[in-house]
């Protein structure tokens, strides 16, 4: 029975650094998502490198570091783990090591060098992670204090907070961030379904991060597990609503990415103090980190002028921190070497006093190293991208990726003009008719006439996309047969109707509208404009715009025809 119950507890946490690793895609999606399509290949490429470099530096010295002796700010040094024999406790901190240094990919996205990336990643690993890490679970002076941190609030998360928040300052805000004013200006994520994605992941692997850290279900650990799965999923689903509501106040909408945030805050807070807390404590830590995740990025954002792109500095250091000293006030069972309740248990203030020792002891390390570090990297081969790089896209500088969703991508030669035309000036500047103007447009040729045979014009319609099957059919039954079709963003800034995107007023909304292209020489541009404002309009903003061109010539590819000839028949405009 005693080998069973090893072999289970050996399964257990075997299970949980396979569900730690996973959360490596979890990040990989929530960055990609909330970051420009540009980069996405760049993004990826860092969180799979974090833990690729990691894993090796992690075993030749950083393991040994934390865990090859019991000395109270280092534990030794063990190269190549050639002391060490246990490699279910060896991998079980390799995947805490790697969730550490990935937390960084996200503050500092969209301009960092490659390069300096990974050289980073390799020396948070080497010594910055092992360190701190050796003083709380290794045997160091924090944990004969007895600070708990359970499964790495601070161990983990606040190390990758604090060195991403470092890292982000040194670096600079991205191009456009911030205007000449100082105002920051939202630069929108291009994937919230791919966010949405990473989160998920996130929330399931965290079962695996926080519930399997009991290292076994034998004995009293299975209620414990049992405990941590509730109170972990308890605190991430009252951040998340917390988030929504206060956004919807702040904003006058739910913001989705900031919800989006809001489940990862409650997750990081929790995770100090899963094991001790009561579902009641746990509610209340989810709560505090809604109102600290929004809080906190926008302060990082607006007020320091940090650049965050995905708000890491708010969710991982702000809340691992916070998760950290509020265990000291809501611990309820024991953990272990006797009982130590929080402040709001009868336990007085010295269980907390030891919570606010390690988290700032912690932070100053991190700091120090992470300033280092940063500044050694800008001095040599240079942190930054330059701002063409960074213009263009880190995916195509950096790793030669044209696109990272190549299928994808919209060719200018397909959405616009199809056709051939002559390369003679349009004669007049085009008529813009708004459709809801109630007065008729005729456009005429410079003979005066309306346009018949002789004269080719152009309109151009841009309208809802709900509209278009209503347009399409007031357009055939005029005779216009030929068109093309195009989806498109519009732009369009709407008076006294704020948007904001993560606490940031947008200045406009791009939104999905059609574009339609016809050429008409026969039906006349006058009879198109009225058919069109017929069926497109409401009486609303956004009914569309319609704009008329002067044509010079067509020409159809397939036979050479110009002209009135060129329209007719199967090949249309």
């Amino acid at each position: 029975m005693e080998e069973l119950a090893r072999s289970l507890d050996i399964t257990w946490v075997l299970i949980g650094a396979a569900l730690v690793f996973f959360m490596q895609a979890g990040f990989a999606m929530v960055e990609t998502g909330l970051t420009r399509a540009k980069n996405a290949g760049n993004i990826i490429m860092k969180n799979l490198m974090d833990f690729c470099i990691g894993t090796p530096i992690y075993w030749f010295i950083g393991f040994g570091i934390m865990f090859g002796g019991s000395g109270a700010l280092i534990g030794g040094l063990d190269l190549f783990c050639l002391k060490s024999d246990d490699y279910v406790t060896m991998i079980f901190q390799t995947v805490f090591c790697a969730t550490s240094a990935t937390i960084v990919s996200g503050a500092m996205a969209e301009r960092t060098k490659f390069s300096a990336y990974c050289i980073y990643s390799a020396l948070i690993s080497l010594f910055v992670y092992p360190i701190s890490g050796h003083w709380i679970w290794g045997g160091g002076w924090l944990a004969n204090m007895g600070f708990h941190d359970f499964a790495g609030s601070t161990a983990v998360h606040m190390v990758g907070g604090v060195a991403a928040f470092v890292g982000a300052a040194i670096l600079g805000p991205r191009i456009g961030k911030y205007d000449k004013n100082g105002k920051p200006n939202a630069i929108l994520g291009h994937s919230m379904p791919l966010a949405a994605l990473g989160v998920f992941i996130l929330w399931f692997c965290w079962f695996g991060f926080n519930g399997c850290s009991t290292l076994g279900t034998s004995g009293d650990l299975g209620a414990t597990a049992g405990r941590i799965f509730y109170t972990t999923n308890l605190a991430a689903a009252m951040a998340t609503v917390t988030v929504m509501i206060l956004t919807w106040v702040r904003y006058k909408k739910p913001d989705v990415s900031m919800t989006l945030n809001g489940s990862l805050a409650g997750l990081v807070a929790i995770t100090a103090g899963c094991d001790t807390v009561t579902p009641v404590g746990a509610a209340i830590i989810g709560i505090v980190a809604g109102f600290a995740v929004v809080f906190g990025i926008e302060f990082i954002d607006q007020k320091l002028k940090i650049d965050d792109p995905v708000g890491a500095v708010g969710v991982h250091g702000v809340n691992g921190a916070l998760g950290t000293l509020l265990t000291g006030l809501f611990a309820y069972y024991d953990f272990g070497g006797g009982e130590k309740l929080g402040v709001f248990y009868g336990g007085g203030f010295k269980f907390f006093t030891t919570q606010v020792i390690g988290v700032v002891s912690v932070i100053a390390w991190v700091t120090v190293c992470m300033i280092i570090i940063f500044n050694v990297l800008k001095a040599t081969i240079g942190l930054r991208t330059t701002a063409a790089e960074e213009i263009d896209g880190l995916d195509i500088h950096e790793h030669g990726l044209a696109s990272a969703y190549a299928d994808f991508a919209q060719s200018s030669s397909i959405n616009n003009f199809v056709g051939s035309f002559s390369g003679a000036p349009v004669e007049h500047a085009p008529a813009a008719v708004s459709v809801d103007d109630a007065v008729p447009v005729q456009v005429k040729s410079e003979a005066g006439q309306v346009a018949s045979d002789v004269a080719l014009t152009k309109i151009t319609i841009v309208a809802k996309q709900s509209k278009f099957d209503e347009l399409k059919t007031a357009l055939n039954e005029i005779g216009v047969t030929g068109m093309t079709v195009t989806n498109v963003l519009g732009c369009g800034v709407q008076k006294g109707k704020a948007e904001y995107y993560r606490g940031v007023q947008m200045d406009l909304n791009l939104l999905p509208k059609i574009q339609v292209d016809v050429v008409v020489s026969k039906v006349s541009p006058a009879a198109v404009i009225t058919a069109a404002k017929k069926a497109l309009y409401t009486g609303h903003i956004g009914d569309g715009k319609i704009f008329v061109y002067n044509v010079a010539n067509v020409v159809k590819v397939r036979t050479g025809e110009e002209g009135v000839e060129a329209l007719q028949g199967e090949d249309f405009f």
